[in-house]
């Protein structure tokens, strides 16, 4: 396989499998991967899975890969964008995206932040694909609460009150 060159129908084949035979090993091993569904509607040189992978801070969220013929893309919803506090959110967001590594922070339809990244076809291997998983639950665990914090005041207002109330404490004011 050269690098450069877009796979052959064979070459693509090859990779499909090597993908779904890790995600099989995964569903079994990795208790965060909780489901894992091939999209049959895809193009002709593409491939689509999504991934239900299960957190802590953010209760579940859902990895796209799409294998394409140079390259292995995956994303995922990362929360809205902000309610309030727009400046300070954004900058929460941005001096956090400086930091991290694989995955990217970006503005997606109706200002919603999404994580994203790539990699060339050719680097796919079980590593690779490991680390896309640990790299997406990490940045999704250590950006959701936060982001939520500063660019939503009211739900931390809610969950304040709630909080008091799970507590046998007053709910109001």
């Amino acid at each position: 396989m050269n690098e450069n060159s877009p796979l052959t129908s064979d070459e693509f084949q090859v990779f499909i499998e090597r993908i779904n035979t890790w995600f099989n090993e995964q569903l079994t091993n990795n208790p965060i991967l909780a489901s894992v569904e091939e999209d049959l509607d895809f193009a002709p040189a593409q491939h689509i899975w999504h991934a239900r992978i299960l957190g802590e801070e953010k209760e579940s969220s859902m990895l796209n890969v799409t294998l394409k013929q140079r390259m292995l893309h995956y994303e995922t919803y990362l929360m809205p964008g902000p309610e309030e506090n727009h400046s300070d959110f954004w900058e929460y967001m941005l001096r956090k995206n400086r930091r991290l590594i694989g995955v990217t922070l970006c503005i997606g339809e109706e200002d919603s932040v999404f994580l994203v990244g790539a990699i060339p076809v050719s680097t796919v291997t079980e590593d690779e694909l490991d680390r896309i998983l640990g790299t997406c639950w990490m940045a999704i665990e250590e950006c959701f609460k936060p982001g939520l914090r500063i660019g939503s005041v009211s739900y931390t207002h809610l969950r304040a009150h709630e909080t008091r109330e799970d507590r046998g404490g007053r709910g109001g004011g």
